[in-house]
């Protein structure tokens, strides 16, 4: 049975007349009352009664052509569905991302790609950089958006932004009041909240480095695993932190952010298997690059 069998039935029924189903589909007549023929043979019924007047649907043909209709509608659909997809335009996108991208770049990211692409499913997975790194093995993931350093022979990493780290205080702190940039030695003796290093291997050893170019080792009170967490110790009073500027979207009550004196940054990209892209997937990626521009 072909397609074009189908269509040629259709039209004869629709239309009551071989002659005006010809037209209709721009064929000749006599290879139109051909192929309907053999798909009646193929079937084993007759799907019209012919005469001097056209043509009618017997009961088979009735039968026959409300089916005939929805295959053809099915495939039509999967013809414009496939040719969606091939262009990125369709699709599920399984994301994966630190908890600090939440704060910055996948906001407006995600925005702008549903904007273009409405019919584009993207399912996002808050999960740490090294969760990212074995799911994407896995294929569980199709992108991440990860913490430098990631160095995976099997993964490419591309940087997307750099942050400058910035000062979480509780709010009755002393170092809570002022204006200016604070200098990291007065943080000597303070109880510090971080992410542990296996988690955050970057920005773990960036705070480390930073403190201990500044003439002291921190003292770490308290681990955390998410960022959230950290910036709740810290407004519980818990101790003092170090966190990508981005952190301050959050708006956390209780918690005062100060600029800290000289460089300190930390680096966010996009983390995926090696190889082209597809084009939904490359889509995706230049919503985030332009985000990251903004």
């Amino acid at each position: 049975m072909e397609l074009r069998q189908l269509r040629y039935f259709i039209a004869v029924a629709e239309t009551g007349n071989f002659t005006r189903a010809a037209e209709r589909l721009h064929v000749s007549q006599p290879p139109l009352s051909t192929q309907v023929k053999a798909l009646e043979r193929e079937l084993g019924v007759t799907l019209l009664d012919r005469s001097n007047r056209g043509a009618s649907l017997t009961a088979a043909g009735r039968a026959f052509l409300e089916e005939a209709r929805e295959a053809l509608g099915r495939l039509d659909g999967a013809r414009r569905r496939a040719r969606l997809a091939a262009k990125g335009e369709i699709g599920m996108l399984a994301v994966g991302f630190v908890s600090i991208a939440d704060y910055g770049v996948l906001p407006p990211a995600l925005k702008s790609f549903r904007g273009a692409f409405p019919l584009a499913e993207v399912q996002l997975h808050e999960m740490t950089t090294d969760a990212q790194v074995r799911e994407l093995r896995a294929g569980s993931l199709d992108l991440g958006i990860a913490l430098a350093p990631v160095a995976e022979p099997d993964l490419a990493f591309e940087r997307l932004l750099r942050e400058q780290l910035v000062l979480a205080v509780p709010v009755g702190h002393p170092l809570a009041r002022g204006a200016g940039p604070v200098d990291l030695k007065h943080l000597a003796g303070e109880s510090f909240i971080m992410t542990p290093r296996d988690i955050a291997p970057g920005l773990h050893d960036l705070v480390i480095s930073r403190c201990r170019a500044a003439g002291f080792t921190p003292q770490v009170s308290q681990q955390a695993r998410q960022m959230q967490t950290v910036i709740s110790l810290v407004a519980g009073a818990m101790g003092v932190a170090l966190v990508p500027a981005s952190v301050r979207n959050l708006r956390r009550t209780g918690v005062r952010y100060r600029r800290l004196r000289g460089r300190a940054v930390v680096e966010v990209g996009i983390l995926r298997r090696h190889g082209t892209p597809t084009a939904l997937q490359q889509h995706f990626l230049d919503a985030l690059r332009a985000a990251a521009r903004q």
